[in-house]
This record gives structure tokens, C-alpha cells and sequence, in this order.
């Protein structure tokens, strides 16, 4: 598989490459030359398959030929190492729980499958590669986990200072080895600018190798195709007309669902399912696509002013509005509005739901009034607990910790405070 930058300014690169780069020199995002769509027969017998052999029929033409096949068994197999549940909420409504994993964020599957593949490549390298990333809240506790002790990489993190939940905090700040936490005095956006400027200035990428563990990473982004199909095969033989509905930020999640889509799984339409930072619904009601700074909420992984990943998504629509008018909706709510939600789930169907899926929960609910004929699943994107604070005082109710965040909770944390790209670029560079 070769690799193009949606830029258009920059060589066409491997598998391999475009991971250890993960932005392209014209400043582009990497997109797959080709999507050859799966067989008939892999559809027909999907019931027989197991969870790693439906994620190795997905991903090997993207991965080819640069991690062979054996390979790339033992990175699935290793990435998918926890479940990834359906729990029904009402005949029409169903929530697909992805925070099974180590960090209890559905951003375990893209962080350890990139990790085991950028350790793969790393192998015989005297070289180390610097994975820099932003976080808003769970891909810093995510990469740090799926990355801690790869040897040869040192991965850099940057989050805003009170902007990410006390337990998403201790997640990223508290690994130690080659992790390596930056508390930023500012938003998410300015963490992302400052990785964005890191990866184009020379006097840095001339000393060192950086690359990114955010979903602008085809290895990040890619493997999210796992869910929708793991979602289909539970699914597909009780409901005709599957619809995703998708908290989303930087909007990676979304895009693998629609190249999932792409491959031949017959999802019939996707859900942006907004917070306050709408820039997306609001271009689909108005064709105006306006990023602004982002805007602090409970859901704070959505909290995201300009989507990296909506060029990816106009790309595989062709860059035609009225193509993905008709594949996307999007809906956007209030912190207000999201309590509430979370209040119904618990009261109403004994469901215990995070903000972000509980934002996702609104727009089925949405989008249902309009399109009854239809199945939605939410995506429940983090465990409660992460949020614990918000859920515990919505509900009136004391939550169990699950061991994944005890592990956490009485660790000291690490980080070095900044608040300028130079004292970013000085740590790196030292």
C-alpha cells in the first residue's frame, strides 16, 4: 500500500514511512492510495470469525507489505486482548462499549496497535524515534500506556493544564520510564498547535525523529475500523438498518467507521455526535467550515475547535457536500443537556454512561424522531469512572473503581509545567 498527502505537495510513501513520519512534509495528512473493498465470503461467514481474524482481513492491505502477515497476527492479537460489548438500551438504541482495555478508552485499540507497530519497525535502530502527541483527555493516557517501556521510543505528551479529568491526569503523568508528561497553560488547541509547529520546524526534525500517536497517524486512525465491524457482527442479523452514532473531537473515530464503510460493511449512515464545539454539525447545516478556538465542556475529549480528520472524511466522499450530507448527520448539546442524558440512562435504563456517550445518546435519540426505521448505536467511547466526579453527583450514586483506574489513583504525578512553544522546543531538543 502507498500512501498520498491530502496536501498533494509531497511524494507518495510506504506503510512504514508514513507511520514513522505520521504528518507529511507539505504538512498533509496520509491517505491510502487504494480501499479494495473485503469479499463476499468474508461477509457470509463474519459469525465464524473471531474478533483478530476479522481486524487481519481489515487491516493487511493497508499494512502490506511493510509488516508481514505473521507479523501483523501477533500486533492484533496483542492490541485486542480485551472485549468490546453491545449492551442493548431500548428496542432501537444500543450502546457499543469500547473502554474495555487498560486505560478504559476505546483509544487503547489505536495507541497499542501503532506502538507494536512502530516497536516493530524500530527493531536493529540505533536511531530513537520521539512520538509527540496532544491529548485533550484520553489519547494521553492511551499512548503512554500502549507505548510505556518500546524500546527505542520516548513519547512526549502534551495536555492542558485542567482540562482533562483527575483520573485521565494520573493515567499520562504517572508511567515514569519513557514517558514524559507536559502540563500546557492553555487549551487543547494549543497543545495541537504546538505539535503542529514542533513537526515543521527544521531545527528540531534535523536532530531528531518525531511522529505523532494522534489519529493524523495512520496507525492510530486505521485499526478504529475494528469496532464498527465487531459492532456488525453482533449485530447484524437482528437489525437490517445500522447506524453509528459517534462522540467526536478530532473526529478519527468517525472517519475509520466510514472506511469500514468503504470496505463493504453495510453501515447505512453515521452521526456526528457534537458538544459545544460544533464545527462540524454547523458546517452541514451551512456548507461553512469555520474552526474557532475550542470551548471547555464535561465531555472534554470532544473539545476540539478544528477536526484534524474532516479532511480525511471530505477525501473519502469525494470532497462533495451533498455525498456526505447524505452519510453524516450531526447534532450538538449543551453540558446541560448532557447531564440530563445521563440522568435518563440511569434512571430510565439502569445504564451508567460517560459524557461522551452520553452525547451520543442524544443524537440517536435525534435522529430516530426523523428516521424510526432504524438501529443506532452509540459509541460509549470511556468507562464512567473516568468521570467520576460529573457521573457520581448526576446519578447520586457511588461508582465501583474497576482495577484499571486503583492502579492509578495513589501514584504521584510527573509533570513540567509550559506555557510557550520554546520551552517545548528547549525540552525536546535537550
Amino acid at each position: 500500500m502507498t500512501y498520498y498527502s491530502l496536501n498533494k505537495q509531497a511524494p507518495k510513501t510506504s506503510f512504514k514511512d508514513a507511520v514513522i513520519k505520521g504528518l507529511a512534509p507539505d504538512k498533509g495528512l496520509y491517505f491510502p492510495e487504494s480501499i479494495t473493498p473485503l469479499s463476499h465470503s468474508f461477509f457470509k461467514n463474519i459469525d465464524s470469525l473471531s474478533n483478530s481474524e476479522i481486524a487481519f482481513e481489515t487491516i493487511k492491505q493497508f499494512t502490506s507489505p511493510d509488516i508481514p502477515n505473521d507479523v501483523l497476527k501477533n500486533i492484533i492479537d496483542d492490541t485486542l486482548s480485551f472485549n468490546f460489548p453491545i449492551e442493548k438500551i431500548t428496542d432501537t438504541v444500543s450502546s457499543l462499549e469500547l473502554f474495555h482495555g487498560p486505560t478504559m478508552a476505546f483509544k487503547d485499540v489505536g495507541a497499542r496497535f501503532m506502538a507494536r507497530c512502530l516497536g516493530y519497525f524500530n527493531q536493529g535502530n540505533n536511531n530513537e524515534v520521539t512520538v509527540l502527541v496532544a491529548t485533550s483527555g484520553d489519547t494521553g493516557g492511551a499512548v503512554a500506556n500502549g507505548f510505556l517501556g518500546v524500546e527505542g521510543v520516548n513519547v512526549v505528551i502534551l495536555y492542558p493544564s485542567g482540562k482533562v479529568s483527575d483520573i485521565q491526569e494520573k493515567q499520562l503523568t504517572t508511567l515514569k520510564k519513557n514517558i514524559k508528561a507536559l502540563e500546557v497553560d492553555g487549551t487543547f488547541d494549543d497543545c495541537q498547535a504546538m505539535v503542529k509547529r514542533a513537526f515543521l520546524d527544521q531545527s528540531i526534525t534535523s536532530k531528531m525523529q518525531l511522529t505523532s500517536a494522534n489519529s493524523i497517524n495512520v496507525a492510530r486512525w486505521l485499526p478504529q475500523m475494528f469496532y464498527f465491524m465487531f459492532a456488525y457482527k453482533q449485530l447484524h442479523k437482528k437489525y437490517n438498518n445500522l447506524v453509528f452514532s459517534v462522540p467526536s473531537g478530532n473526529f478519527g473515530n468517525i472517519c475509520a467507521g466510514m472506511m469500514a464503510q468503504r470496505l463493504g460493511f453495510p453501515i447505512k449512515h453515521f452521526i456526528a455526535a457534537n458538544n459545544a464545539n460544533n464545527i462540524v454539525t454547523q458546517y452541514l447545516h451551512t456548507q461553512n467550515y469555520t474552526p474557532k478556538p475550542s470551548i471547555q465542556t464535561i465531555s472534554n475529549a470532544m473539545d476540539v475547535g478544528d477536526p484534524s480528520n474532516f479532511v480525511r472524511i471530505q477525501e473519502l466522499h469525494n470532497n462533495n457536500f451533498e455525498i456526505l450530507s447524505k452519510n453524516l448527520s450531526g447534532y450538538s448539546y449543551s453540558d446541560t443537556e448532557t447531564i440530563s442524558a445521563i440522568n435518563e440512562l440511569y434512571s430510565d435504563y439502569n445504564y451508567i454512561a460517560d459524557p461522551h456517550g452520553a452525547v451520543g445518546f442524544l443524537a440517536c435519540k435525534d435522529y430516530l424522531k426523523q428516521h424510526p426505521n432504524n438501529h443506532c448505536v452509540f459509541l460509549e467511547t470511556a468507562h464512567p469512572t473516568k468521570f467520576l466526579d460529573i457521573v457520581e453527583d448526576t446519578i447520586k450514586e457511588n461508582i465501583e473503581l474497576p482495577k484499571q483506574i486503583l492502579s492509578v489513583m495513589d501514584k504521584e504525578k510527573q509533570a513540567v509545567k509550559i506555557s510557550t512553544y520554546e520551552q517545548l522546543k528547549a525540552l525536546l531538543l535537550n
